[in-house]
């Protein structure tokens, strides 16, 4: 899953490469837009709604997209080869006279009008990395249901805007607490810099190419994808697992002896298994 600061650099060099220019070339390639034709129209802006891309375009339209886990926008100059997969995975492609935007794998991708974007994002929370960002409101949101886990509340985008796998597990970590503790046990006087803690690291994080949570040279982050290497702070082996409803891939990373709080069950055995009375 795509982090807030991801996908906000994606949209500035979107934005870079497309925005007070017309539109040259213009293909769709969704069965539901395959005959629109954007060519001609002029690029406003392109603006990032916590993991959504919002391209604005002449004549009240945008074109809406979310990465999801594998999508990404490449940008070319002209006669650079495309090099972001096989042609079969192109979703969209938006060219002016002197560069070419390409979306690879797009799994979210519509046309609508610029008046109707709240059908596609109205439903999020606060933005970390954008105008409406209120650290009051994105708490009130988290603590709305004290039974849930913390780490899953933060995943949820209607809670707060911009974070991921990788920002869940290393906000628990600074935080002391497992991911899977309940959001109304964490004690107060951390949750009431929990917000503000997020959106310093998104902040921090924004305008580097490698994302950073430790300010140490060489060992960017505390726990994520550590497992099963030694904890930065304590030197026990970093512990992974999965967090989640199970309908997809949620990498979880943690120190059990920097964190307290409920671990996750064992992991279920794949296939059959057999027994022996």
């Amino acid at each position: 899953m795509p982090e807030g600061d991801t996908v906000w650099q994606a949209a500035r060099r979107l934005h870079v490469a497309l925005a007070g220019k017309v539109l040259t070339r213009s293909d769709l390639r969704v069965p539901r837009y395959a005959t629109a034709d954007l060519t001609g129209r002029t690029v406003l802006d392109v603006t990032p709604r916590g993991k959504h891309l919002l391209t604005r375009i002449e004549g009240g339209l945008t074109l809406h997209s979310h990465l999801r886990m594998d999508g990404s926008w490449k940008v070319y100059e002209p006669g650079r080869r495309w090099s972001g997969g096989p042609s079969h995975q192109i979703r969209a492609i938006l060219g002016t006279s002197d560069r070419t935007a390409v979306g690879y794998r797009l799994p979210v991708l519509e046309l609508l009008r610029t008046a109707d974007e709240a059908r596609a994002v109205g439903h999020l929370g606060p933005d970390l990395l954008g105008p409406d960002w209120d650290p009051d409101k994105a708490l009130e949101n988290l603590l709305r249901d004290p039974e849930r886990p913390l780490g899953e509340a933060l995943l949820d985008q209607r809670n707060l805007a911009g974070i991921g796998n990788v920002y869940k597990s290393e906000l628990c970590f600074l935080l002391g607490v497992t991911p899977w503790l309940p959001v109304g046990v964490l004690p107060a006087d951390r949750a009431v810099h929990l917000p503000a803690l997020a959106q310093r690291l998104l902040e921090f994080n924004r305008d580097r190419p490698i994302r950073v949570t430790t300010g140490r040279r060489e060992q960017n982050l505390f726990v994520y994808g550590r497992t099963p290497r030694p904890c930065l702070r304590c030197g026990t082996p970093v512990r992974s697992g999965n967090q989640g409803d199970g309908s997809r891939e949620r990498p979880t990373y943690w120190c059990p002896r920097c964190q307290t709080g409920p671990t996750p069950p064992p992991a279920r055995p794949r296939g059959n298994v057999r027994t022996t009375n």
